[in-house]
């Protein structure tokens, strides 16, 4: 999967639009939705520098920058939400699931066993609704 095939003319929001809507799916567009009413501009920052910017580049597959944000996000253990959706991305950019439990399992060396833990039952909330969304569909 890629976005870096940059369309002439576009902006770093629309180019951070199509990158969240490609990593992230309908994730993205929750988190984007539950900031218009108390900080929409705040949406167009997460549009402009992470998506528009960093995932945008070329050098990392996305799926490779996935890995980076799950181990990272599980590593930092305060970003429970986050990680979820980070979770959902890795599946939407083609890791498997065995895959992103091994990034969470790796993680009780570098960041502790509680961290490791904490990822390990994020995980296995998005894998039971990504399950269920897949049954849905």
């Amino acid at each position: 999967m890629t976005i870096h095939d940059t369309p002439p003319q576009e902006t770093r929001a629309e180019r951070g639009r199509r990158a969240l809507d490609a990593i992230d799916g309908q994730a993205g567009r929750n988190v984007v939705d539950a900031l218009a009413d108390i900080a929409p501009d705040f949406a167009t920052y997460l549009f402009e520098f992470p998506f528009g910017d960093i995932y945008s580049r070329p050098g990392l597959s996305l799926r490779d920058r996935e890995i980076a944000t799950i181990a990272a996000l599980a590593a930092m253990g305060t970003a429970q939400p986050q990680l979820k959706v980070h979770i959902e991305a890795g599946l939407n950019v083609g890791l498997s699931q065995a895959e992103i439990t091994e990034i969470l399992m790796q993680m009780a060396v570098y960041a502790g066993f509680p961290a490791a833990l904490n990822g390990l039952f994020a995980a296995k909330e998005v894998y039971a609704a990504y399950a269920g969304a897949e049954a849905r569909a």
